[in-house]
C-alpha cells in the first residue's frame, strides 16, 4: 500500500458513521481524491477544491469532531505523508485529466485488494432471476453495459436506463418474477430520481447494490452494499472509467456465482459464428 493509498483509507475510516450533508460529502469526497495534499491546505484551498465555501469548509470539521478546521489539518498531517505529492508541472489540461482517471483507477486497484464486498455482490446478483439493472441519464451508459454483457451469461437482465412513472411498475414486474436484487449505478449529478427509485427498490424487498462515484453518493443511505469508484472532474463533464471498469469486475464476480456461464458464452460464440455476426 502506497502512503497516499494509506492515508486515503484513514480519511475513509474518519467519515464513516457520521451523517453528513451533501455538501459535507463533496469535501469528503475531495478530500479523498487528494490526501496526501489535503493536510497542507487552508480552508479557502479545501473549499476551492471541492467547490464550497469556507464555511462549509469550518461547519464540516466541526461535524467530524472538531474544534475547527485547524485541529482537523492538525489531525491530518499525523496520519498523511510528511509533505505533499509532488505533481508534473508540464501536463497539459487533456494530460491531466487523464493522470487523474489513473489515479482513480490505481485507488480502485487498492480497494479491491480485499476482494470480499465485491465477491460478495456477484453472489446476491447472480442469485437474482430477474436481475433489473439501474442506470439514469450520466450512469445510463454504464448501467446499458453491464446489461449487454451480463445477458450473455444471466438469463434474464432487465435494464432500467429511463425515468418516468413507469419505473416503480417495472420493478414491481421484476419482483413478481422472482427478482431478489437491484443493480444500481449511480454518478453525479445524482438525479432525486434515482434515489428514490432505490427506496422504492428496498421497500419492495429488493437487496440494492450500487456502484457510485463515492461512498458519501446520496444513493448511499439506500443501498445495502455500497461499491465506490471515483469519477474524475478535470473536464467539461465527468470521466468515468473507474465506474466502468468496476463494472466489469463485478460482472467477473457475477459469474463466478453462474455455474452455467461459460457454457453460455460458448453457446453465443456458436450462434454469433453462424449468423456471421462478427466481422472476423
Amino acid at each position: 500500500m502506497s502512503v497516499t493509498d494509506s492515508a486515503a483509507a484513514r480519511l475513509q475510516a474518519l467519515f464513516e458513521g457520521h451523517r453528513l450533508t451533501p455538501t459535507q460529502r463533496r469535501i469528503a469526497h475531495s478530500m479523498v481524491r487528494r490526501a496526501a495534499d489535503v493536510p497542507f491546505l487552508s480552508s479557502v484551498e479545501l473549499a476551492e477544491l471541492a467547490g464550497v465555501s469556507q464555511p462549509s469548509v469550518t461547519r464540516f470539521a466541526v461535524a467530524l469532531g472538531f474544534d475547527g478546521y485547524p485541529a482537523l489539518r492538525r489531525h491530518l498531517r499525523e496520519v498523511a505523508p510528511a509533505e505533499p505529492a509532488a505533481r508534473p508541472a508540464s501536463y497539459n489540461e487533456y494530460q491531466q485529466a487523464v493522470e487523474a482517471e489513473i489515479e482513480n483507477l490505481r485507488h480502485l486497484a487498492q480497494a479491491l485488494a480485499d476482494p470480499r464486498p465485491v465477491r460478495r455482490a456477484g453472489q446476491v446478483l447472480a442469485a437474482s432471476r430477474p436481475l433489473p439493472v439501474l442506470g439514469l441519464r450520466a450512469a445510463a451508459a454504464q448501467a446499458y453495459g453491464f446489461a449487454y454483457f451480463a445477458g450473455k451469461v444471466h438469463p434474464d437482465v432487465r435494464l432500467l436506463d429511463e425515468g418516468g412513472t413507469m419505473i416503480q411498475d417495472r420493478i414491481d414486474g421484476a419482483v413478481r418474477a422472482g427478482a431478489s436484487a437491484l443493480l444500481c449505478f449511480a454518478l453525479p449529478r445524482h438525479p432525486r430520481e434515482v434515489v428514490d427509485t432505490l427506496a422504492y427498490a428496498k421497500d419492495a424487498g429488493l437487496t440494492v447494490v450500487t456502484v457510485a462515484d463515492s461512498a458519501f453518493a446520496p444513493v448511499a443511505k439506500h443501498s445495502d452494499l455500497l461499491l465506490p469508484a471515483a469519477v474524475g472532474t478535470g473536464l467539461a463533464f465527468d470521466t468515468a472509467c473507474a465506474p466502468m471498469l468496476l463494472g466489469r469486475v463485478l460482472l467477473e464476480a457475477m459469474c463466478d456465482d453462474l455455474p452455467d456461464a461459460q457454457a453460455r458464452l460458448e453457446e453465443f460464440d456458436q450462434r454469433a459464428a453462424a449468423r456471421g455476426l462478427f466481422v472476423e
